[in-house]
């Protein structure tokens, strides 16, 4: 039997990943990524940086953030402690879910993560307290590729389950989307 189960979720190229879980009376095991065992994105998945993030207040929220065509990247994203909404934005223009987005509730220990694919925004709420999260990324970070949505834009309208708080100066000054958003050709 696999050790994950793959599920498309509503953007094309986003996947909901389940970690098959093995307890015993010692705790649990589960592995978090196998690159020969995710055949089910329907792409390679290599990794190339992982990071680690806690953010410390509930409600606050960290993104959106996207590589652009030069340098775009996938995420795996994992909850490793507390709960959090994870936000995805379609930002393939030639996609018939160009600027829609997508969230999925992660939990720690609930043996879930989500596949973004490139061309996508992501960012995150925090629903907990001390929420961290485990990134695995198939390209290096590329600051001078970076690029932000705002998560307060009314062409997006994504309905943050808290009110936001505690945005970066940073992730504030993302500006709102204009018709010359020519979105991130792959």
């Amino acid at each position: 039997m696999s050790e994950f189960r793959v599920k498309a979720l509503p953007l094309a190229g986003m996947f909901s990943v389940q970690h098959k879980r093995h307890e015993d009376t010692r705790g649990h095991f589960s592995r978090l990524f196998c690159e020969g065992s995710l055949d089910g994105f329907g792409q390679p998945f290599h990794i190339r940086q992982i990071n680690h993030s806690c953010t410390r207040e509930q409600g606050s929220v960290r993104g959106l953030h996207y590589q652009n065509s030069e340098r775009p990247e996938a995420k795996l994203i994992t909850c490793l402690r507390g709960q959090v909404w994870d936000v995805a934005v379609d930002l393939r223009p030639d996609s018939d879910t160009f600027l829609h987005w997508h969230a999925e509730h992660l939990c720690a220990g609930d043996g879930r993560s989500v596949l973004i694919p490139a061309g996508f925004a992501h960012g995150f709420q925090t629903l907990t307290e001390d929420a961290e999260l485990l990134y695995l990324h198939d390209a290096d970070y590329a600051p001078e590729h970076e690029g932000g949505l705002s998560v307060h834009d009314p062409r997006l309208a994504i309905a943050w389950p808290l009110a936001v708080r505690n945005l970066s100066a940073r992730d504030a000054s993302h500006p709102l989307l204009n018709s010359q958003f020519a979105g991130v050709r792959l």
